[in-house]
């Protein structure tokens, strides 16, 4: 055979290829519908071997579809040859016709403003930059469509991410590891391995730079992508990769559904609530039916409720949360991102701690000195009402013997003559009790509440009527016994709430 001939079928042969992983690409943005007619996709092109292959796949995409492509790169003033890579990639998208971005950033003091690794900050950073271009060619757009990221993770990223999260400790949201599309974030050669790209970069004859960095040990994914993965391949299994990433993808489709069954779950948990008030209250009876993998997970969904994140909340998170739901009494666990989690009986609150201690009620009402009561008189106490007091005279109370005495909840009368001391107004103190019959047995006010079943958080806020440790009144419930008026009683007490909750 002539070397021609010879060259020729290799040229066939090698145009072929190309085209066999062209079409694989393809056939996978399709399936994830990553990019629709109109789209702006926004590539993150940093130059290397992967940015480059995805830039030139969507350019020829591009050929056949409606959408419209502009490629960032980030420079992260890191590296000595930054300023090269940025070169280089602004050339290839002059060559390619594709507009070219070019974003500054410093990365080093921004991880050291945030107390990030360098690592994260730069992956924050590009984002960033990513979705400023997108939203400003959104705006651009006349029909106002969609922007995409794009950017270019393969196969072998996603078998060192999985790995990383499993070594780190992580659910199947971990061990799913990288997905397709995350939101507007695309990875069009996720269905590609790293021999793949370097192949039909060989084929097309497109050079493209090498990260210094990416041949150190620094980062751990380094360490699992040199050593690792390597060894799992030569010594374990030649597919060890591919293998890792398949099961990568059934664990991230069993995560999707998961998800869902959990959200069900929560809905069928969760109180619901009148409005927002920054927390979720879950019915721990129906907690505790449900399978104990999905309480973990009903548990999660409460804290996506109330932020944004779940990063630092761990295992040992979710176990103190079981201990604390399956065991009597009322406890109180505080978490990350100013979480407070309450158990009160058969519910489970968590709210969102305020940044800063904001009580709206006057430090003289919580216990710090008590108020004293004017007869006739009225206290506000914001978040309770108005407690108006005033004596009744025992002819517009009682109109003929024996008559009982009505039950109002918000409105009630008292023997003022039984009264031995200052009337107060205040929260609960050590020793409070009332009189809970007509035989004038004591019940101490701690146990009256937990009968009660008050939440304990609670208890701290109720503003008490007192008569020194005998509780006239706890607004809302009951009043003691011995105060009761009767057809002895001289002056009558009135005490009304109004206005209040």
């Amino acid at each position: 055979m002539c070397l021609k001939m010879w060259y020729d079928r290799f040229m066939e042969a090698n145009e072929e290829s190309m085209r066999k992983t062209y079409e694989k690409v393809k056939k996978y943005i399709a399936g994830y519908q990553m990019i629709a007619s109109g789209d702006v996709v926004v590539a993150g092109v940093s130059g290397g071997a992967d940015s480059v292959c995805m830039l030139l796949m969507l350019c020829e995409l591009a050929k056949e579809m409606d959408f419209h492509l502009y490629a960032v790169h980030v420079h992260h003033g890191m590296r000595a040859d930054a300023d090269q890579d940025a070169d280089y990639v602004k050339k290839l998208c002059e060559s390619l016709q594709v507009p070219f971005y070019l974003k500054k950033v410093d990365m080093e003091r921004y991880a050291e403003e945030n107390g990030l690794s360098p690592e994260e900050a730069g992956r924050i950073l590009r984002y960033l930059a990513f979705e400023e271009l997108g939203e400003e060619k959104t705006a651009e757009t006349s029909n106002q469509c969609a922007y995409k990221i794009a950017v270019a993770h393969n196969r072998n990223d996603r078998a060192e991410t999985m790995l990383f999260h499993l070594f780190r400790g992580s659910g199947l949201r971990g061990l799913g590891s990288i997905r397709p599309v995350r939101d507007r974030v695309i990875r069009p050669l996720l269905c590609l391995e790293r021999a793949e790209i370097e192949t039909y970069l060989a084929g097309s004859g497109v050079t493209y730079c090498i990260d210094s960095t990416n041949d150190e040990d620094t980062y751990t994914r380094n360490k699992i992508r040199h050593h690792i993965l390597p060894y799992a391949e030569e010594q374990i299994c030649k597919n060890a990769v591919s293998h890792i990433v398949d099961a990568s993808q059934i664990l991230a489709e069993t995560q999707e559904y998961v998800h869902k069954q959990a959200i069900l779950a929560y809905e069928r948990c969760a109180i619901p609530q009148k409005d927002d008030k920054g927390s979720v209250i879950l019915d721990l009876n129906r907690l505790r039916a449900e399978d104990p993998f999905l309480q973990k997970l009903i548990l999660l969904q409460c804290i996506e409720q109330l932020t944004s994140h779940r990063k630092d909340i761990t295992g040992e998170h979710l176990v103190a949360l079981l201990k604390i739901i399956n065991t009597g009494g009322s406890k109180e666990l505080i978490f990350p991102y100013g979480l407070i989690v309450q158990k009160e009986y058969d519910t489970l609150v968590i709210n969102r701690r305020p940044e800063k201690e904001d009580c709206d009620i006057p430090e003289k009402i919580q216990g710090y000195p008590p108020v004293p009561i004017a007869v006739p008189g009225e206290v506000t106490v914001p978040g309770l009402g108005v407690l108006e007091f005033q004596f009744l005279p025992q002819e517009d109370f009682f109109y003929k013997k024996g008559q009982i005495i009505p039950e109002k909840t918000y409105t009630k009368w008292f023997d003022y003559d039984k009264i031995t001391t200052v009337l107060l107004l205040r929260t609960r103190q050590a020793g409070d009790y009332l009189t809970i019959d007509k035989a004038l047995r004591k019940k101490s006010l701690k146990e009256y509440m937990i009968n009660e079943k008050i939440p304990k958080m609670q208890r701290e806020r109720i503003y008490l009527l007192a008569d020194g440790p005998h509780i006239l009144w706890v607004p809302g419930y009951r009043i003691s016994q011995y105060y009761k008026v009767n057809e002895n009683t001289k002056r009558i007490l009135q005490v009304r709430l109004r206005g209040g909750q």
